[in-house]
């Protein structure tokens, strides 16, 4: 006789319905791990630089960075400020293998990518996740960047070569780094294995949260020296100043 239930939809849409919510334990009575209370109280990114989406009052201004000295991305897509609770979930994300907190958010990203893309967004021919270094890839075991990459990929039918983007040296962390030391940092630290691949391609870049930009605008000129036609950025979060 077979164990399986006669009705196999009916119970998968009761474990959707009955699982909680990853903030307050309540039930989210949907299939997002968020219940609508904790999802209103989510830090909402609204007015931001139209570049690099630096939280600002208007959404039609650059912020004075992107002024004076641009970016090599074209713009920056994102539904969130780096602020409590998304930090600490994006930090137990990255650093304490709590991958659900990461699944979350990359949905909340994948729902604000679809109303980006119904109004009118463009679509990227191919989407790359920023990559770690072998050391501390094998440190932490994984590159939350390429899951959140992975699962954008999936929901979007999106090409993702893992191996076509590579970090090439070891770098020093960029936390408390000056813009300079940054890009010092990061010089001739990216390689492409195959660059005929992003030649007159639309580039997605998915990153886990955006800071000052350094590293993306690194990776974006790198790819438009090879032929790229635009590159975007995709992350979870993106600080203020």
């Amino acid at each position: 006789m077979s164990c399986q239930p006669s009705h196999v939809s009916k119970v998968y849409q009761w474990l959707i319905n009955q699982q909680p919510c990853l903030l307050c334990d309540g039930p989210s009575r949907r299939a997002l791990a968020l219940c609508e209370d904790c999802e209103a109280d989510m830090p909402w990114l609204s007015g931001q630089c139209r570049q690099c989406a630096l939280p600002m009052p208007s959404h039609q201004a650059l912020c004075a960075d992107c002024s004076d000295n641009p970016p090599f991305f074209s713009q920056v897509v994102t539904p969130l400020q780096f602020d409590f609770p998304v930090d600490t979930l994006i930090s137990r994300f990255k650093y304490q293998q709590s991958w659900p907190y990461g699944r979350l958010l990359s949905e909340l990203l994948v729902q604000y990518l679809t109303y980006y893309f119904d109004e009118g967004g463009q679509r990227p021919d191919l989407i790359l996740a920023v990559p770690l270094g072998k050391r501390r890839q094998r440190q932490r075991g994984y590159n939350q960047a390429q899951m959140i990459c992975d699962w954008l990929a999936k929901a979007f039918a999106l090409q993702n070569p893992h191996h076509l983007l590579l970090r090439t040296r070891e770098t020093v962390s960029q936390q408390g780094l000056s813009a300079k030391a940054r890009r010092d940092n990061l010089h001739n630290a990216f390689q492409l294995t195959d660059p005929t691949l992003v030649s007159n391609k639309h580039i997605a870049l998915v990153d886990d949260v955006l800071t000052t930009g350094t590293t993306c605008s690194i990776i974006s000129g790198l790819l438009l020296k090879h032929g790229a036609a635009r590159v975007d950025v995709y992350c979870l979060a993106r600080t203020g100043k």
